[in-house]
C-alpha cells in the first residue's frame, strides 16, 4: 500500500533488504557517536602529556558530553520539520569536521573546542538513529531489528576502551602520532555513513508551517549545559558546596522552570510539554534515565575495579567487558523477536530491571580475590537487564505517540537516557570518592595503632595513595592491603546505591500501559493523515 506525501510523491514499505542497507548506515554513525564517550578517557594520559595540558584534561571528555546531551533534543525537533536525511547528514558532517579538527589540535584549548564540535554532531547520530528506524520500520516489526542496535551498544562499551588504549600505546602510525588515529579512524566510516544514507535513506518530507523556537532551544541549552557542569565537573572536582557548583545549578534549575513555562505557551516548542500527558512518554522517559546510570554506571564501576582491584592494564580490562556486551547483546536480540512474533512489550522493561538490579546487588560480592568467570557472569546478568530494558522502552514510546511527533518524542527519550548516564556517573563517582576517602582514613588509623612501623614513610594524600596502588613493591605489604580493602568496600557501597536507582525502574515499568503495537497499515494510515493535515 502507497499513500501520497505531502509533496505527492508515493509513501512505500521498505522491504527487508533495503531497511538492513539503511540500518548498516545509521549503525555506523551511531557506533561512532557511541565509541567517542569511552574511546578517549584510556587515551587521555599520552594526551595530556603531548599537549601539556593536565589542568583541562577533564574538559576533553566533558566537552563531548556537554554538547552532545544538549543538542540531542533540537534534532528531533529540527528533523521533524526538515526532515530526516537532511538532519542527520548535517550530523555526520559535523561530527566528521570535529574529528578531523580534534586530530590535528595542537594544544588542549583547540582539542577541547572540537570535541565540543564533535559533541554537536554526536547528540544528531544519537537521537535520529532511532527517530528514522521509528519511521521506516513499524513498532509491530521493529523488534527483530533492536537487537543490532544492542550490539552497537554492546559493541562501543568494549571497543571504546579497547581501540584508546591501542592507539595511545603507539608513538606513531603511518607517521602521524598514535593518539590523533582515535579521531581520525572516525573518517572512513562516517564517511561510509554518509554515502549509505544519500543512496537509500529516502524518506518523503511532509511540509507544513512552521516556526523556530529560537528561546526555548536557547533557554534548553543554557539550562542542560548549567547544570552539567555543576554535576560532571565543579561538584566533583570542588565539592557539592562549592560556590561554582552551587551557582551552576541555581542557573540551571532557574532556566529549566522558565523553559518548562516557555514551553507551555510557544506555537512550535521544542519540547511540547503536551507530550508529558501521555503516560507511556512519561514512564519511559524517567526508565530511559535509570537505564543510562544503570548503563554508564557499569561501564565506568566495573573497568575500575578491574585496573585497580584486580590490576589489570586498561586494555585488559576493557576486553574483560565482554561478558557484559555478550548480555546486551543476546537478551536485546531475543526480546527484539519475541516482541516481533508476540506483538507483547511490557514484560521485558519489567524483567530486564528486576535483571538488572539482581546483577547489581550481586557486585557487591565481589572481593579482591572473586575468579574473573565469577564476575562474568554477574556482568552477563547486568548486561542481560540493559539489553531486555534498553530499545524495548523506545519501541514503547514510539508506538504511543503521534507519528507527527516521533522525532521530538524519540529525541527527548535519549537526552532523558543522556541525563541519566551523566547524573549516574556523578552520583555514583561522588558515592566512591566519599567512601573511599573514610575506608582509607580509618583502615590507615587502625593500622598505625596495629603496625605502626610498616605506616614509617608512608604519604596517604592524593599521590600517595596513587603510589601505594600503582607501586605495591614499595610498601609494607599491609599498607597495600589496606588500601586495597578501602577500595572494595568502596565498589560495595556504590553498588548498594545503585540498586535502589534499578529497582526504581523495576516498580515504573510494572506502571507502563501496554497497548497494542502498530503494524504497517496502522502506519501508513498514520503517515498519510499527516500528509493531508499538512496539505489542508
Amino acid at each position: 500500500m502507497s499513500n501520497p506525501s505531502a509533496s505527492g510523491a508515493p509513501i512505500k514499505a521498505h522491504s527487508h533488504r533495503e531497511i538492513m542497507i539503511i540500518m548498516s548506515g545509521l549503525m555506523t554513525g551511531l557506533l561512532l557517536a557511541a565509541l567517542d564517550q569511552t574511546i578517549v578517557s584510556t587515551a587521555l594520559k599520552t594526551i595530556v602529556v603531548d599537549l601539556n595540558g593536565l589542568n583541562e584534561y577533564t574538559w576533553v571528555v566533558t566537552a563531548y558530553l556537554l554538547t552532545s546531551t544538549a543538542s540531542t533534543p533540537l534534532y528531533g525537533k529540527i528533523s521533524d520539520l526538515y526532515g530526516r536525511r537532511v538532519v542527520f547528514q548535517f550530523a555526520i558532517l559535523t561530527f566528521l569536521l570535529g574529528s578531523l579538527l580534534a586530530g590535528l589540535s595542537q594544544n588542549m584549548a583547540e582539542l577541547i573546542a572540537t570535541r565540543a564540535l564533535q559533541g554537536v554532531g554526536a547528540g544528531g547520530l544519537m537521537a535520529l538513529t532511532f527517530v528514522i528506524i521509528g519511521d521506516v520500520v513499524p513498532p509491530r516489526e521493529r523488534g527483530k531489528y533492536q537487537g543490532y542496535f544492542g550490539a552497537v551498544w554492546g559493541l562501543s562499551s568494549v571497543a571504546g576502551p579497547l581501540l584508546g588504549g591501542f592507539f595511545s600505546d603507539r608513538n606513531q602510525i603511518l607517521g602521524i602520532t598514535g593518539w590523533r588515529w582515535i579521531f581520525y579512524i572516525n573518517l572512513p566510516f562516517g564517511i561510509l555513513a554518509l554515502i549509505i544514507t544519500s543512496a537509500v535513506l529516502h524518506i518523503p518530507k511532509v511540509k507544513r508551517e512552521h516556526s523556530i523556537d529560537y528561546l526555548g532551544a536557547l533557554l534548553l541549552v543554557i539550562a542542560v549545559t548549567a547544570t552539567l557542569l555543576a554535576i560532571a565537573v565543579y561538584g566533583p572536582e570542588n565539592g557539592w558546596t562549592d560556590a561554582r557548583t552551587v551557582g551552576y545549578l541555581l542557573v540551571g534549575g532557574v532556566l529549566s522552570v522558565l523553559f518548562v513555562l516557555w514551553e507551555g505557551k510557544a506555537k512550535e516548542p521544542i519540547l511540547p510539554m503536551t507530550l508529558f500527558q501521555n503516560h507511556t512518554f512519561t514512564l519511559t522517559s524517567i526508565l530511559g534515565a535509570v537505564i543510562g546510570a544503570g548503563l554508564f554506571g557499569a561501564i565506568i564501576m566495573l573497568p575500575l575495579y578491574l585496573q585497580i582491584v584486580k590490576v589489570n592494564t586498561a586494555t585488559t580490562a576493557g576486553l574483560k567487558l565482554i561478558p557484559l556486551m555478550l548480555g546486551i547483546v543476546s537478551a536485546s536480540i531475543f526480546s527484539g523477536k519475541r516482541i516481533t512474533t508476540t506483538g507483547k512489550y511490557k514484560k521485558f522493561p519489567v524483567i530486564g530491571t528486576a535483571t538488572m538490579t539482581v546483577g547489581i546487588l550481586l557486585m557487591t560480592t565481589l572481593t579482591r580475590s572473586t575468579p574473573y568467570w565469577q564476575l562474568s557472569i554477574y556482568a552477563i546478568i547486568v548486561g542481560a537487564g540493559l539489553g531486555l530494558s534498553m530499545q524495548t522502552i523506545v519501541i514503547a514510546l514510539q508506538n504511543s505517540v503521534d507519528f507527527r511527533d516521533m522525532g521530538v518524542a524519540t529525541s527527548a527519550n535519549t537526552f532523558f537516557r543522556s541525563l541519566g548516564s551523566v547524573f549516574g556517573s556523578a552520583i555514583f563517582g561522588a558515592v566512591l570518592n566519599n567512601r573511599l576517602a573514610q575506608y582509607m582514613n580509618n583502615g590507615f588509623t587502625e593500622l598505625a595503632k596495629t603496625n605502626p612501623s610498616a605506616m614509617a614513610g608512608v604519604n596517604l594524600n592524593p599521590k600517595g595513595i596513587t603510589s601505594i596502588i600503582s607501586n605495591p613493591e614499595k610498601y609494607a605489604p599491609a599498607v597495600h592491603n589496606t588500601a586495597m580493602d578501602a577500595y572494595v568496600n568502596a565498589f560495595h557501597i556504590v553498588f548498594y546505591s545503585a540498586a535502589p536507582i534499578t529497582a526504581l525502574g523495576f516498580i515504573i515499568a510494572l506502571s507502563l500501559r501496554e497497548l497494542p503495537l502498530r503494524t504497517s497499515h496502522d502506519y501508513a494510515q498514520a503517515r498519510e493523515e499527516v500528509a493531508g493535515e499538512a496539505i489542508g
